[in-house]
């Protein structure tokens, strides 16, 4: 084995994402790959931005030189694009193997050699140590019989799938990209190239949930990487100024080592300044070594969003999810408890599983909404590797695939119309556009405190006034939008930039607080709810200030981070009461206090302002900073006294 082979790692991130994301599945395999055959495998990796084109990562990757080998980390949201890649590879070199690899593909080869012919084989399982007996066959010339853990064509043209490839007990035996330097980590300007910073501590997951394929295609035993190992990558992360660190994990927070991890961050964060938070996958199973955590990372002020994955409140549905053994039917305490520590909490919700109807869906949704306003409620996907796709024709399920990503979206199933799905489909963009992410606040609570409206009542009242606006183009940008939602989760992207990019916007809520809101609410209160609706509009996290009509936003330094300062003044203070609705479920009626706040907007958000990742949108609302009071000429009409309450279209910046 003499010869040399070009090798190519090909990896995309999400749509829309301005900056890089870390391409930490193609780092493994390229370290492993260097490690063991590092003489004979010329090893490179292309990451893709999310906004990529087929184009231009062909043009990208046989610029370099056309590779012998080329290996796709395949998601279902980038599959057809790198299928459109990998014929071009092959009209350059006939000879090259093309090689699938990820959940999307695994166990799925029947259909994916079928379809895309040129692709080669397809990895089944992990694929550190299947893709190096797969090159050592290339570089040796040898049948890929004895490779483990992959599929690919025969002679005759069948499908031939290998013995299943170990899992590895001991991950450490991967080299680490971060550590070895395989992953860039730093741009030109020396600033931490990616979005966030992605890690694993462990793989696996004990559960067999019927829509989730990480049960099904990653397994069962849970594995976790060694602290030395973690501290270290933490170490090269803070020295690179990562601020977000965002592990790969499907239940931290189960294992005693968990906690070891998180002693771990903060002493790396108080030694060098960074990372600053840490996002996860939390365990479904809230333990002792979960609250244990919390309530560290409370003490130390580390920032993150916990879970509560719940996905229906309907106990038959849960029956049906394979969920009903997991204790997440404590969520109501569970939830409680997360707001007396003060920590930011969502849930999730899954809409469109068999069993469930528009009503109990609804019903869940307004009962989960008074104990957790940012709900992440998404339309059911049959995903590969899952018990839902394998017994489709028992539910009764009905899907098409998407405009440009290879999932399979559920139009209908056992006891769930079209109609009725298309009309929980509206909801479903609506809910996550303006609660899931972040877009509005404050105005869930209070108004169901004061006006008795739920939180999908509230949604719903909104969604009506846009959609019946005509002639009005942001309302028009925001209606195409949710009508193409059905099979294009990349339609939240332009909806996303209109509302927090625009003045526009604003004007819209404006538009709906005097004809739908100021019409229900009682006298005394509506100074009040008007200033609510301001204070959520004002603290959208803000991508660029201009255009949200900021002209006195002054860019300064907080804590070592750029931000924007606007100041303010409310004429009560709005998260004290949004948290006195959240916790008691009514509030007193208010009297006029001016609250003379600076408003701090983290700089940045300009990259993910069309991002769907509203645990990264959290870190941009607006924190406000008590201020001493400006003098009256400079008070916004709003806030003085002897004026009458403006309408908030007056006032709103």
């Amino acid at each position: 084995m003499t010869k040399m082979i070009k090798v190519a790692l090909v990896q995309q991130g999400v749509w829309h994402m301005a900056k890089e994301s870390m391409p930490l599945a193609a780092g493994y395999l390229a370290t492993m790959t260097r490690e063991q055959l590092g003489e004979h495998c010329d090893v490179r990796i292309f990451n893709a931005s999310g906004s990529m084109t087929p184009l231009e990562m062909a043009v990208d990757i046989l610029r370099d030189g056309v590779p012998d080998v080329i290996g796709f980390s395949v998601l279902g949201w980038n599959v057809r694009q790198f299928a459109s890649v990998a014929e071009t590879v092959k009209q350059a070199n006939p000879e090259a193997v093309v090689v699938f690899g990820g959940n999307h593909v695994a166990n799925q080869s029947e259909r994916v050699l079928r379809r895309d012919v040129a692709v080669d084989v397809v990895v089944n399982g992990e694929g550190e140590i299947t893709f190096v007996e797969l090159l050592r066959a290339v570089l040796e010339g040898t049948s890929y019989a004895n490779v483990r853990g992959i599929s690919y064509r025969g002679e005759d043209g069948s499908i031939v799938t290998t013995e299943e490839q170990p899992r590895l007990d001991d991950l450490d035996v991967i080299p680490s990209p971060i550590l070895t330097g395989a992953l860039p980590l730093v741009d030109e300007r020396g600033e931490f190239r990616y979005d966030v910073a992605l890690m694993e501590t462990n793989r696996g997951c004990p559960y067999h949930c019927s829509f989730c394929f990480w049960g099904g295609a990653v397994g069962q035993k849970v594995r976790a990487f060694s602290r030395e190992r973690l501290r270290a990558e933490l170490e090269v992360l803070a020295k690179a100024k990562a601020h977000t660190v965002v592990l790969c994990d499907a239940n931290f927070g189960m294992l005693r080592q968990d906690m070891e991890f998180i002693e771990d961050f903060i002493e790396v964060r108080d030694r060098y300044g960074y990372p600053r938070a840490l996002e996860t996958s939390w365990a479904k199973n809230k333990s002792k070594v979960f609250r244990d955590i919390v309530r560290r990372m409370r003490e130390v002020g580390l920032g993150s969003s916990f879970t509560l994955a719940l996905q229906t409140l309907n106990d038959s549905v849960l029956d049906l999810m394979n969920r009903r053994n997991m204790k997440i039917n404590q969520w109501r305490e569970l939830a409680e408890w997360l707001a007396a520590e003060g920590l930011d909490c969502y849930a999730e919700l899954i809409w469109g599983v068999p069993g469930e109807t528009p009503e109990s869906f609804l019903e869940g949704y307004d009962e989960l909404a008074k104990h957790v306003s940012r709900i992440a409620a998404y339309p059911l996907l049959l995903l590969p590797n899952t018990d839902f796709s394998d017994r489709r024709e028992l539910h009764g399920f009905i899907t098409v695939r998407g405009q440009r990503d290879d999932f399979e979206y559920v139009l209908s199933a056992r006891g769930i119309s079209l109609e009725e799905n298309i009309r929980m489909q509206r909801f479903l963009f609506w809910a996550r556009l303006l609660a899931e992410n972040l877009v509005l606040r404050e105005v869930w609570p209070v108004f169901r405190a004061v006006l008795g409206w739920t939180q999908s009542t509230c949604i719903l009242s909104l969604v009506s006034f846009v959609e019946a606006q005509q002639g009005h183009l942001g309302a028009a940008l925001l209606r195409q939008a949710a009508e193409s939602s059905t099979a294009d989760p990349d339609s939240l992207a332009p909806a996303l930039e209109y509302c927090f990019a625009t003045k526009e916007f604003a004007e819209l809520v404006e538009q709906w607080w005097i004809s739908t809101v100021e019409p229900a609410a009682p006298v005394q209160w509506r100074w009040a709810l008007q200033e609510v609706v301001r204070y959520d509009l004002d603290t959208r996290p803000l991508p660029e200030p201009v255009r949200r009509g900021l002209h006195d936003a002054e860019l300064i330094s907080v804590d070592g981070e750029d931000h924007w300062s606007v100041e303010r003044t409310y004429r009560l203070d709005v998260p004290a009461l949004a948290r006195s609705a959240r916790e008691h479920g009514e509030v007193p009626e208010p009297i006029p206090d001016d609250h003379h706040v600076r408003l701090l907007y983290k700089h940045g958000f300009a990259e993910l302002v069309r991002s769907t990742n509203h645990e990264e949108t959290a870190h941009f609302v607006a924190r406000p900073d008590p201020v001493p009071a400006p003098a009256a000429h400079l008070l916004p009409h709003s806030s003085q006294p002897e004026r009458p309450a403006a309408r908030p279209g007056n006032h709103v910046s």
